[in-house]
């Protein structure tokens, strides 16, 4: 028996809606994907991508039976449209909706000790470290001179990783068998919480 999973992320530029096939003995298929990368468009782009992926695939939302979508880091307009819109469509089907850190989706499928970046805007980088595709640090959010560099590799975020003197992996943002693959739980999906690891930029205007 296989499982129709759709997924989203829009913890990065990358604005991505994929459908996964996942068999039973674990094998992760990817049946389709849709990514626009536009670092201010995760609104007006993430519902055609998601449904476009599906035509892709040749499939429709009555087909899916679970989401999986990733939970940052990221900033925080591109988050809430992402996981609005999962728990919008599980909610919609009537199926799970798995969060998973956005990062472990591009970590799990390295090897070796590899450090894994992405855009954090204000100079800074979002970062996590793996050790054969299981996370052992971060995720964290710091200027790139203040990231520990004890890895191997570098991976993420194009102009990002070419701040770190390392080699460079695929993939450069999360993909949509990565966030399958990055579920721990399939039985009992926990609530969504973003992980933003800091303020928001926006602050409350002073009482006069």
């Amino acid at each position: 028996m296989t499982t129709v999973i759709l997924t989203i992320d829009t913890a990065t530029p990358a604005v991505s809606g994929g459908v996964v096939r996942l068999d039973d003995d674990g094998t992760i298929t990817t049946l389709a994907e849709r990514v626009t990368v536009a670092p201010r468009a995760h609104a007006e782009q993430l519902t055609p991508n998601v449904l476009g992926a599906l035509a892709d695939a040749e499939l429709t939302v009555g087909d899916v039976a679970a989401v999986v979508v990733g939970c940052g880091p990221g900033p925080f307009t591109g988050l809430r449209v992402g996981m609005a819109s999962a728990a919008a469509f599980g909610h919609a089907l009537g199926v799970p909706v798995h969060g998973v850190c956005s990062l472990d989706a591009i970590g799990i499928h390295t090897t070796g000790e590899v450090l894994v970046v992405t855009d954090a805007r204000r100079r800074e980088v979002y970062w996590a470290r793996y050790r054969e595709g299981v996370r052992v640090g971060g995720p964290s959010v710091n200027a790139p001179a203040d990231v520990p560099v004890d890895a191997a590799a570098v991976a993420g975020s194009p102009e990002h990783t070419a701040l770190f003197d390392l080699p460079r992996l695929e993939p450069v943002y999360p993909t949509p068998a990565g966030l399958v693959a990055a579920v721990v739980d399939w039985a009992g999906p926990a609530p969504l919480v973003p992980l933003y690891l800091r303020r928001p930029d926006a602050k409350p205007a002073a009482p006069r």
